[in-house]
C-alpha cells in the first residue's frame, strides 16, 4: 500500500466517511480507476442522486476524491493510490458475501483472477507476478513492507519495454506489499507495478473486462515464461 503509517493520527473522521455504506459503494466504484460523473456513481451507490451528490461533497471535503472539470462536465475520482490501497485493506477484512445468482459468482471469480487495484495488477495474477519476480531475483526486500529492483530486475523491466521514465513518472513508493483481499497474500502496489500493469495490456497480454476485471490471453503463461523463466 503507498504512504506511511502514523499511529498518532485521528483515524476517527475518516473511519466515518469510509463507514457509510453508499459512501463505501461510490469509494469502491472509483477504485475501479475510472473518473466517474455523480450521476453514474449514484446509479453504482443504489441512491438517489441529491444523495449521492451529498456525499461526495463529503468525500471530497474528506480528502478522499477530487473532482475533475471537463466543460461543463464534472467527474469523481479517488484522490491517490493510497485511498485505493485502503478500500483494499478493508475488502481483505469484510467476511465474503455468497454469490445470489450465477453470473455473480462468475464475475467474483473473474476479479479473484485478475483485476486492477486502482492503477496495478490484483488478484491470483498479481500475486503471481510477484511471486515470480522475486523467484528469479529481480526484487529484494529493502524492509518489511517495500522491494527495490536488482539488477536482474532492472534488466528484466527494460526487456519488457519498461523505462526509468515511466517508473518516474509520479512521486509514489515504487513497489509495496499490497495484500490481497481475495488471496489473502501480497500483491504490489506502486509505481513499478503500475508501470508494468500498463505495459502488459499495451502488449496485450491482458485486456480490460467490465470495471476493475481484467482478461488474462490465453497465451499469457507462455509470454510470462518467455519473459521470466519458466517456474522451478
Amino acid at each position: 500500500m503507498d504512504g506511511d503509517p502514523v499511529p498518532d493520527r485521528d483515524l476517527a473522521p475518516v473511519a466515518s466517511l469510509i463507514g457509510d455504506p453508499s459512501r463505501i459503494a461510490i469509494l469502491a466504484a472509483l477504485a475501479e480507476g475510472c473518473a466517474l460523473p455523480a450521476g453514474e456513481l449514484a446509479r453504482r451507490a443504489g441512491v438517489h442522486p441529491a444523495t449521492a451528490t451529498a456525499h461526495l461533497r463529503r468525500l471530497v471535503e474528506g480528502g478522499l476524491v477530487v473532482v475533475r472539470t471537463q466543460g461543463r462536465h464534472r467527474y469523481h475520482e479517488l484522490a491517490g493510490p493510497r485511498v485505493a490501497a485502503a478500500i483494499e485493506a478493508i475488502a481483505q477484512l469484510a467476511p465474503a458475501t455468497p454469490a445470489r445468482s450465477l453470473r455473480a459468482d462468475r464475475a467474483a471469480r473473474t476479479l479473484a483472477e485478475a483485476r486492477t487495484c486502482y492503477d496495478h495488477l490484483a488478484g491470483r495474477r498479481g500475486v503471481e507476478l510477484r511471486d515470480r519476480l522475486t523467484a528469479v531475483g529481480a526484487l529484494r526486500m529493502v524492509d518489511d513492507r517495500d522491494h527495490e529492483l536488482t539488477p536482474v530486475g532492472r534488466r528484466l523491466v527494460a526487456d519488457l519495454g519498461v523505462g526509468p521514465r515511466d517508473l518516474e513518472r509520479v512521486r509514489r513508493v515504487f513497489a509495496r506489499v499490497c495484500v490481497d483481499w481475495t488471496q489473502r497474500r501480497p500483491h504490489l502496489a506502486g509505481a513499478l507495478p503500475a508501470a508494468l500493469t500498463h505495459r502488459l495490456l499495451e502488449l496485450g497480454w491482458l485486456a480490460r473486462g467490465v470495471g476493475r476485471s481484467l482478461r488474462v490471453v490465453p497465451d499469457y503463461d507462455r509470454r510470462l515464461d518467455a519473459w521470466l523463466g519458466r517456474p522451478a
